[in-house]
Order: structure tokens, then C-alpha cells, then sequence
């Protein structure tokens, strides 16, 4: 199981990269009581039959990771939801791609530490590839969004050290700001 919500949040985007998507959208909307995200992608998708075994944690489609026998990012997810008395919303097209719904309240004893937010979109933003990934931060009334696509022009290759540094204080001084 995950430490933060932010690890199980980059672990769903880390599923959307993995399943080729071109384009990932994460939308996190935080208040005092809850922290609620919406993850959208144009990746591979699922069947129906695919979308109800995925909360399985028995199940995988032994295509990502042909060496695992089980899937626990969702599986874990889930019953962090329930236990807290929420749910996680997801649909899928096969071919079209997927979308998770799911809110967090904070105020529960059995809820996870939100974590390292600055991190967690510094992550998303640096696997491998040409994707793109918008995110819109909303946080007790301030908001701000992020494009990869504009920050590489701006920044330049996510793969130097320097350029790093300068997106994560970007990142940094935008979250200070919400």
C-alpha cells in the first residue's frame, strides 16, 4: 500500500503512460476536508469485462508486466476509498481511453497523508516520452495549471539536472501560491 495519496495518485498516471496514452489530464481540487482528483487519458482503454476485474488484485492483463502475477494500484486504492467510506469512480473505452474519479476526505483518521505535491507533479512530468500532461491545481481558492508541453519549450529537456531543478521550484512557487 502507498504511504500518501500522492503515491497512489502518481501510480495512476504512471498506469495512463504505461497504457500509451498521448495525452494525461490530472485535475486536484484540495480543501481543508477533502482532496478530490480527476485523471483522464487517451490511452489503450478497457472492455467492460476488463473494467470489472480491474479492482481484482489477482488480476493484470499480462501485457505492462508479464512478470507479475497481480495488480495492487487500484486494488490498494479502493479499499483505501472504502475504508474511509468513499469510492473510485473509473470508466474506459478499449481504444479510447480511461477515466478515475475519486475524493479523499482528509478529516478521516484512516486517511493517508496527502504528501509532496510539488513531487508528485514533478514525477508525472518527467517519465519518458513525448506525451502530454496538463494539470489544473485548485486549492482553497487559488488554482493554477501546468502544461509539459509549454514547460519543456520554456525549460528545455526534463533529462538535465538544471532543468529539473527549475521545475520543481516552478512547481514549488505555484503550490506556495495556492
Amino acid at each position: 500500500m502507498h504511504y500518501t495519496l500522492c503515491d497512489s495518485i502518481l501510480d495512476l498516471v504512471q498506469n495512463s503512460w504505461e497504457a500509451g496514452a498521448e495525452t494525461i489530464e490530472l485535475r486536484l481540487m484540495e480543501s481543508a476536508q477533502r482532496l478530490d482528483f480527476i485523471l483522464k487519458d487517451n490511452g489503450c482503454g478497457m472492455t467492460q469485462e476488463e473494467l470489472k476485474r480491474v479492482i481484482d488484485p489477482f488480476y493484470t492483463d499480462g501485457i505492462k508486466h508479464r512478470e507479475r502475477k497481480v495488480g495492487l494500484g487500484l486494488p490498494f486504492l479502493q479499499q483505501m476509498l472504502e475504508i474511509t467510506g468513499e469510492s473510485l469512480d473509473i470508466s474506459s473505452v478499449k481504444g479510447e481511453g480511461t477515466l478515475l474519479k475519486a475524493s479523499f476526505n482528509l478529516e478521516h483518521m484512516d486517511t493517508s497523508p496527502v504528501g509532496d505535491i510539488p513531487s508528485l507533479f514533478l514525477q508525472a512530468f518527467t517519465m519518458d516520452g513525448p506525451y502530454q500532461m496538463i494539470i489544473e491545481r485548485e486549492k482553497q481558492g487559488m488554482d493554477y495549471r501546468l502544461d509539459r508541453h509549454e514547460l519543456i519549450e520554456v525549460l528545455g529537456d526534463f533529462n538535465q539536472a538544471q532543468t529539473m531543478v527549475l521545475l520543481r521550484d516552478f512547481i514549488s512557487s505555484q503550490e506556495d501560491e495556492a
